[in-house]
């Protein structure tokens, strides 16, 4: 025949045509799912004869039945450990792909506040060695200590406006590396002079002002109502921790490099921390152009949040019932939560006796239970909406348990005369106070998402200013009463509150 091509098989009359396909695997789910070949076919080689031209020209791949027919076994198993390793590969790549983005924001947001912490509460070990080196007096000491509250208070309504007109990622961004710089340069202005460290200590409280607004303002675009109470708890607790950690590493650095060491090696964690910031955090989702369609979809249907705020209606904000509530119950809430942390340390050492070894130990063990037991609340009340119960009730039901917990095991302690038995009841105190993560703190982005950045630096102020002046009535009831009388006003405020917010609360959106 000539013109043409011939394919010409030599296997036996009763096998199949050679004209049936061999499979092509080229692709993991063709090598796991593809019809495997022929015996015959696999113990015979086919003859490929290409014809051209007039008269045509053959090229013959002839193999020995003896090295075909032993093949096919490694063949088959190449392709199956091919197609395994691919489908390994692939699982894996799957697996982050498939990650919610929004959980890789509130993780962020995590260890943000965790390194927010580290860096707030290593002067108060590192200021020991430091006051002795420098001659402090206990009024400078406290001044040094307050002297963070300067720049914190500043900043907490200008980053809330900054961070719902610019965007969260900017603000919190600027936040972390100025705090950052700010604990680094802490050593170098200890040793200028005592100004050049109270600047220093304000620039930080500038910092640290900013993350809790811009944090807020980040969570109310990315995470729908049914997953805000676990995620800000989640964030929230990232401070305890922080606590934690700061507590646990500052000694141990301190005695083995000295105490500037703890500035540096804190400070310099938040350069690492912002690079990966800038690689994968966006303000809204509606920037991330690597967000999948479906959970893109999935947050922008159930998040109110979606523009930059470009003019902010303070008569509006202020004429709310629900945002009053949000400022009395922080203010309410504060004033209990920072005396006991403050203060804590004191009561063990003078009430129960306990040494400063055994005073730090059992202060970090309050901020160990408010981390688990606030993610604990978060999955409780995000359970709760998810089953249908209004974000109202869930809202009202989680503060009343941070507020009543707390004011029940503060009284119990003029009771008890074990110390076992009283630091048991500080630490529930505390465990009971971490529900507020779910209660008044989830309130902002629920009554004003778009304004939520504002309505936290608004609360927050409150709450700062009840710490410090908590902080400092305590020590004038204490020359003029007993521990009793410091725990009866925080109790009686941790009613105020929650009368204030049962009353005046709302799960509600209440502004546009």
């Amino acid at each position: 025949m000539s013109g043409r091509a011939i394919i010409s098989c030599f296997s036996p009359p009763s096998t199949t045509p050679c004209s049936a396909p061999i499979p092509v695997l080229s692709r993991r789910n063709h090598l796991l799912h593809a019809t495997p070949p022929s015996p015959h076919l696999l113990s015979r080689r086919s003859h490929l004869v290409v014809a051209g031209g007039g008269g045509g020209k053959t090229w013959a791949n002839v193999k020995s039945e003896k090295n075909v027919s032993e093949s096919p076994k490694y063949e088959d198993d190449a392709v199956v450990q091919k197609a395994r390793d691919l489908d390994n590969v692939e699982e894996e790549a799957r697996w982050w792909q498939v990650f919610p983005k929004r959980w890789v924001i509130v993780v962020l947001c995590f260890s943000a506040f965790l390194l927010c912490n580290m860096d707030r509460v290593n002067m108060s070990i590192a200021i020991l060695p430091m006051s002795a080196e420098y001659n402090w007096n206990p009024s400078t000491v406290g001044l040094i200590q307050s002297s963070f509250f300067w720049g914190y208070l500043l900043t907490q309504i200008a980053g809330g406006i900054w961070a719902d007109t610019v965007g969260g990622k900017q603000v919190l961004g600027f936040g972390v590396v100025w705090w950052s710089v700010a604990t680094a340069l802490t050593p170098i202005a200890a040793k200028l002079g005592l100004p050049f460290l109270l600047v220093a200590r304000a620039f930080m409280g500038i910092g640290e002002g900013v993350a809790m607004p811009a944090m807020n303002n980040i969570l109310s675009k990315w995470v729908p109502v049914s997953e805000r109470s676990r995620s800000l708890a989640l964030v929230y607790s990232g401070m305890y921790l922080g606590s934690v950690t700061g507590l646990a590493f500052s000694p141990f650095l301190i005695h083995q490099f000295g105490w500037p060491s703890v500035f540096y090696s804190f400070g310099s964690l938040g350069t690492v921390w912002f690079s990966v910031w800038l690689s994968k955090a966006h303000s809204s989702p509606l920037e991330d152009p690597e967000l999948r369609p479906e959970e893109k979809k999935l947050i922008t249907t159930n998040c109110s949040s979606k523009e930059p705020v470009k003019t902010i209606p303070w008569r509006l904000i202020l004429s709310k019932p629900p945002v009053w509530a949000l400022i009395v119950s922080h203010f309410c809430h504060n004033w209990g939560t920072f005396i006991l942390l403050t203060w804590m340390p004191t009561y063990y050492n003078q009430v129960l006796k306990f040494n400063l070894t055994e005073s730090g130990l059992f202060c970090v063990l309050p901020w160990l239970i408010m981390a688990i037991s606030a993610n604990v609340g978060g999955w409780i009340a995000d359970t709760l909406v998810s089953k249908g119960v209004s974000v109202t009730r869930v809202r009202k039901i989680m503060q009343t348990i941070g507020f009543l917990g707390p004011a029940f095991f503060l009284t119990q302690l003029s009771h008890v005369n074990s110390p076992v038995m009283a630091v048991l009841c500080m630490t529930c105190s505390q465990g009971t106070d971490a529900f507020s993560q779910s209660g008044l703190y989830s309130n902002h982005q629920d009554i004003a998402p778009r304004y939520s950045g504002i309505l936290l630096g608004l609360s927050n102020t409150a709450g700062v200013l009840a710490g410090v002046f908590g902080t400092a009535a305590t020590g004038y009831i204490l020359q003029h009463g007993s521990w009793d009388d410091v725990f009866k006003v925080s109790v009686v405020l941790y009613l105020v509150g929650t009368v204030v917010f049962n009353l005046f609360s709302t799960g509600e959106k209440v502004l546009e």
